[in-house]
């Protein structure tokens, strides 16, 4: 009788994993599609193989392409080095409203940019934007006064809109948790390459003599033309999804899908799945998150827009200016390493992001307290250059999100916010910087050092939430016949299988213990492509 019992138990069980497995392969990811249930054999030679395709083809790309985004956002300021101000008229605080322009379109845009990640196939969407804002980068140069600049900002902000969130997305879709702070880093340090190259291009550019042209004018015309030009080549490269890519063997499709597997974060869908959202509008973790954003980018904003006319204030002329930034822009790219290294290294984002925010802070200090004086030249620089830490925790806080949202949707949508969050910070950011306080900006630097100051206790209570997550999440599995303690295997600096994170002494041992290893409903991975969230996943790991 027992036996017969059992043998119907496990009837039902394989019924109920049959309609489950149908269920994520109609709505699940795409890669469903090529592995179905099966479990790829996958060795780490196949690992760094794949790994190495993937940063010769998708990693160039991206981080090209926002060192264009940046590019075109970071010569604002040297072109008002070079007589933009003057020679449209600018007065009061119209140039602190160009600034924050841009950031005003990204955040209307964000609900529209969250469906099109989604929706649109990425190598039409990513070549579409940076068309877009190239042209408009590139009508800068036409433009002679106050309303046809702000209009040009304007689409500049709005092209650039989904830039972050769909790269983010798309580091997610190709790279395991444990690569994907370096990625985000190789991309987004182009913050410090783009700060290098403006200012070299600036002196440059800014030595022309044309009768037709204003300098100011001639860099806005060649960083849009540049723009321009690259959109074609990207929509050449670029492939929608493991999938899609041309640049990998058939056998080793399965295989690039297989080593995401523990990342329990999905490979992408089309469907867009309005349960992800509300679940993510409704979590602590996201505002947490989006209080990070606004601190952390109101005060990226006074570099990008500010840095050339505070060292301005200091009393050198435009040239050297503009190749005083060099050596922050090199600084800043050095730091952005050095913060995702760290992050590798330590496996621990929000301590990494706590010990990088303290320079900041010293720095900021700083610029408050020591007279704009020529005698004080030295520490003001140091004050300013110690600012460059502030861009190591924005790396490090983009992969914080990627690794700890699961579901097409709601990353898309989470990373929207985000940049709606860092596009409000950004706003308020130059608002806080008014001309009339020229050169020591005393309130603005107040104001931020009081952002930085609320970026570290955030970053303190999300960790300590996310600890508690992770206790609910065993308390989950163990009601689920599941092992409590699953290895996070993702974060191993080398693959190792999912299965081999399975804790069979954990509290949910007897059958969990096998069950983790493939014998009953609860093998682990199975959900990994079943485009679930976070919170619908049981086996999913938040990463501190």
């Amino acid at each position: 009788m027992g036996d017969a019992k059992d043998m119907d138990g496990s009837v039902h069980l394989e019924e109920d994993t049959s309609k489950k497995m149908m269920a994520a392969a109609k709505h699940g990811d795409r890669a469903m599609e090529i592995i179905g249930e099966e479990r790829v054999i996958l060795t780490e030679e196949d690992n760094k193989r794949i790994k190495r395709r993937t940063d010769t083809v998708i990693l160039p790309i991206l981080v090209w392409v926002y060192f264009l985004q940046i590019l075109d956002k970071t010569v604002l300021g040297n072109a008002a080095t070079f007589g933009l101000t003057q020679s449209t008229g600018l007065t009061g605080s119209q140039y602190s409203l160009l600034g924050s322009v841009a950031p005003i379109a990204q955040l209307a845009w964000q609900p529209f940019s969250s469906v099109l990640i989604v929706k649109v196939p990425h190598r039409i969407l990513m070549p579409s934007l940076l068309l877009g804002w190239g042209i408009a980068s590139a009508a800068l140069a036409a433009c002679h006064n106050f309303p046809t600049l702000y209009a040009a900002r304007f689409f500049l902000g709005l092209f650039e809109a989904g830039c972050l969130p769909l790269f983010s997305v798309i580091t997610s879709q190709w790279y395991r948790r444990a690569e994907q702070p370096l990625r985000v880093a190789a991309w987004y340090g182009t913050n410090g390459i783009a700060t290098i190259v403006a200012s070299a291009l600036s002196f440059g550019l800014g030595h022309i003599n044309s009768p037709l042209l204003e300098s100011w004018q001639i860099i806005f015309l060649f960083v849009g033309l540049v723009t321009i030009a690259s959109a074609p080549f990207v929509y050449w490269k670029l492939d929608n999804d493991i999938a899609s890519a041309r640049f990998l063997s058939e056998d080793d499709k399965p295989k690039a899908v297989e080593r995401l597997r523990a990342n329990q974060t999905g490979t992408g869908s089309r469907e867009f799945k309005w349960g992800h959202v509300r679940e993510m509008l409704l979590e602590p973790k996201t505002w947490i998150f989006v209080a990070l954003s606004v601190f952390i980018n109101a005060g990226a904003s006074v570099t990008n827009t500010f840095g050339p006319l505070i060292l301005n204030g200091l009393g050198f002329d435009k040239y050297l200016t503009s190749l005083l930034n060099i050596p922050f822009g090199f600084f800043q790219w050095v730091i952005i390493l050095s913060a995702s290294w760290a992050v590798q290294r330590f496996r621990n984002k929000s301590a990494v992001m706590v010990v990088f925010v303290l320079p900041v802070i010293a720095g900021l200090a700083v610029l408050y307290t020591v007279p704009r004086t020529p005698g004080h030249s030295a520490p003001l620089l140091v004050g300013y250059y110690l600012l460059a830490f502030l861009f190591g925790n924005i790396p490090v806080l983009v992969a914080w999100i990627v690794a700890n949202t699961a579901g097409t949707t709601k990353k898309s949508t989470i990373m929207s916010v985000y940049n709606a969050a860092a596009s409000a910070g950004n706003i308020v950011g130059p608002i806080v910087f008014d001309s009339r306080d020229a050169p020591s900006y005393l309130p603005g630097l107040r104001t931020v050092l009081g952002f930085f100051v609320g970026t570290a206790a955030a970053t303190v209570l999300q960790a300590v939430n996310l600890a508690f997550l992770n206790k609910g999440q065993e308390r989950r599995r163990v009601a689920n016949g599941k092992p409590a303690k699953i290895k996070d295997t993702s974060m191993s600096d080398t693959y190792q299988d999912i299965d081999e994170g399975v804790d069979g002494g954990g509290s949910g041992s007897g059958s969990g213990g096998e069950e983790g290893h493939g014998h009953g409903r609860g093998r682990i991975g199975m959900n990994a492509f079943a485009d679930l969230t976070d919170r619908e996943n049981d086996e999913f790991v938040y990463v501190l």
